[in-house]
């Protein structure tokens, strides 16, 4: 067995046991490792992602005795930057864990918003259905868990599709308030800040609508770069290249970081093209 997988090994084992203490937490509908170690993209630097799928909060202190039940080595708890989590590393094995709370009418909402809504958001609008698709159930108390699999297990609606790339694809660069136009103007300032802020927005829209036309769940921000040569079939000529020279011209702010952008949009337009959609309005041709 070589590293990746004893420490994989290790972390399978201590997930279970994790959700072994969760499972006495009345509060506790289901929990479920998703993340790294579910999506195929593991490596020595994964963490544990634990989603814990609650009724109702579960309290401080009762949360507070469970880490101490699990022994870490440090922890950071009541975390409530993004959505509520409580993060620690574990004592024997230094393994970092990643706790994220999930009401249960919350997510079945923001599963519905997409797959019967067609509802697109600005970036990432397939992550939540995604980590459910990608889930490993380790308890399941009444299997609500089981149920909220069946209806992600749904197909990638057409209508779903048309919506995300009709959000997503004018604000790139045809519309005047676009992420193309407002890094002109960062560069125009010299005005780095800006510009990271500006790119990173452009790019999150830019998979969205890739993963979009390949009708695939969006992962999330990390490692796309990865998952789109590995998981999509169609994609723009060039395309990490040109991620990385953006990326890599967004360090200076001079008109090639336009160039790059607009070669980047462009190989976008062209893979639209093909797919019948028209660049012009990000609406398919009739």
């Amino acid at each position: 067995m070589n590293d990746n997988s004893s420490r994989r090994a290790s972390e399978q084992a201590l997930a279970r046991k994790i959700a072994a203490l969760f499972s006495e937490c009345p509060q506790v509908q289901a929990v479920a490792l998703a993340g790294s170690q579910t999506a195929g993209m593991f490596d020595s630097t994964s963490d544990i992602d634990l989603y814990v799928y609650t009724i109702a909060e579960i309290p401080f202190r009762q949360r507070v005795a469970l880490v101490e039940k699990s022994k870490a080595a440090r922890a950071d708890l009541d975390l409530r930057f993004w959505d509520l989590g409580d993060e620690w590393f574990d004592a024997a094995t230094g393994i970092e864990v990643d706790i994220i709370y999930w009401d249960t009418a919350w997510i079945e909402t923001q599963l519905e918003r997409v797959q019967v809504k067609h509802q697109a958001s600005m970036g990432y609008t397939t992550c939540f259905w995604h980590t459910i698709r990608n889930s490993q159930v380790l308890y399941d108390r009444t299997g609500w868990f089981q149920s909220l699999e069946e209806k992600a297990g749904q197909p990638y609606s057409a209508e779903l599709r048309r919506a995300i790339i009709a959000l997503n694809h004018p604000v790139l660069r045809r519309v005047i308030p676009s992420y193309t136009h407002q890094i002109e103007k960062a560069v125009q300032r010299a005005d780095l800040v800006s510009i990271n802020h500006q790119v990173a927005a452009l790019l999150a829209s830019y998979f969205d609508v890739l993963f979009a036309i390949n009708c695939l769940l969006n992962p999330g921000e990390k490692r796309l770069l990865t998952f789109a040569a590995e998981r999509c079939a169609k994609v723009p000529l060039r395309m990490a290249d040109q991620v990385k020279d953006v990326l890599q011209a967004a360090a200076v702010p001079d008109q090639n970081l336009l160039v790059k952008v607009d070669l980047l949009i462009d190989g976008l337009d062209h893979l639209l093209l093909e797919e019948g959609f028209d660049p012009k309005t990000s609406q398919p041709m009739i």
